[in-house]
């Protein structure tokens, strides 16, 4: 690939960033970083709806943070925890084209609905902007590079590969004492140019956390519009989300297999469970729900366990627990189903997750 860089040391080039100061949230997950502007495709998405991601708006408003969010709620909860460790530099092996925003599915494929390819919210520079790295652990840098994808790439139809993107800016070894300290971690900008480009394009860019071999990976959309003046970088919030789940399972921990129940039904419906996650102390679920032959108004869900279940929070349905069952009921946007459609509902329960057997009831 091209590489371009902004400032060359003797050993590798260096930017030397002017880093200002913005008051940032830890927010609801422990340590690390990320690309908070132009906003990282899963910290825009916390950013936008984070207090907010049971909203039905964000399925017409933010369609791909819309399935992101449905997707794995835990990728926007813990959007500071997108890396991959023992990478040893080998950046293109450990992460293969079309996988660059979920780091080649790390964290077994928690992120991997950052990949999609679709409209993501795009944030509007111009052809000299800001990119600014947010360091909440105070890691440091062995060195940051920055990429943008080439003329012509479009993030909206196509999946990106390593060929789309040219290095664009590259900061060398910077300890945390370098960067300038702000609300709950450090900062830096790293300034980029570029000549003559318009309309959409995506900035990828790699932090080599300087603790350990921990590599970062970060896809950012944006939009040169007409190639004009620089848009300032965006304020991030300055507080955590307020609907922020009562067990927020830890960045590191992946989700362990997904076992599914068969489809079980009263003939209008059927309801598939299906276990998206565990932690130590907690798990998330989901629950589809299929329309028989005819079309339904309202559905009914009841999953029964061995044992009485602990649910902390429900997204897409009013679930109640009475003993061993819980019930979970439509909301207003997802009840009525054509025939042979589905919906899905989510929660997150602690303790250790367990198969219940999911029936369905609908009214028609």
């Amino acid at each position: 690939m091209r590489i371009r860089r902004l400032f060359i040391s003797a050993v590798v080039g260096a930017v030397v960033a002017t880093v200002s100061v913005v008051g940032l949230s830890p927010g609801p997950a422990q340590a690390h970083g990320n690309v908070i502007s132009p906003a990282s495709r899963n910290y825009g998405c916390w950013q936008r709806w984070g207090d907010k991601f049971q909203d039905p708006a964000m399925a017409t408003q933010d369609p791909m943070c819309w399935q992101a969010w449905q997707a794995d709620p835990n990728a926007m909860w813990n959007w500071n925890g997108l890396f991959r460790e023992q990478v040893a530099g080998n950046h293109q092996a450990a992460v293969p084209d079309g996988q660059l925003c979920s780091a080649g599915h790390t964290q077994s494929g928690r992120y991997n609905a950052l990949d999609a390819v679709g409209n993501w919210k795009a944030t509007t520079v111009g052809n000299n902007f800001t990119v600014q790295v947010f360091d909440q652990a105070l890691h440091g840098a062995d060195y940051l590079w920055v990429y943008v994808t080439n003329p012509g790439f479009n993030p909206v139809t196509t999946a990106l590969k390593w060929s789309d993107l040219t290095r664009v800016a590259v900061v060398g070894n910077t300890p945390a004492s370098q960067w300038t300290p702000v609300t709950g971690g450090v900062q830096l900008n790293i300034p980029v140019s570029v000549t003559g480009r318009t309309g959409r394009a995506m900035v990828y860019t790699i932090w080599q956390a300087s603790h350990l071999d921990q590599s970062y990976y970060w896809c950012s959309d944006i939009d040169f519009g007409g190639g004009g003046t620089t848009t300032p970088p965006t304020t991030p919030p300055t507080t955590p989300p307020t609907t922020q789940p009562t067990t927020v399972p830890p960045s590191t921990t992946p989700p362990t297999t997904t076992p599914t129940t068969p489809p079980v039904g009263s003939g209008s419906c059927t309801a598939t469970y299906a276990l998206s996650s565990t932690w130590n102390g907690g798990y998330q679920a989901g629950v589809t729900v299929t329309a028989g032959s005819a079309a339904i108004k309202s559905w009914t869900v009841r999953l029964t366990y061995p044992g009485a279940p602990s649910v902390q929070q429900t997204w897409n349905a009013t679930a109640t627990v009475s003993g061993n069952v819980l019930t979970a009921t439509n909301v207003g946007y997802n009840g009525a189903l054509a025939a042979g459609a589905s919906a899905s509902f989510g929660f997150l329960g602690s303790g250790t997750a367990t198969t219940p057997t999911a029936t369905c009831s609908a009214t028609t």
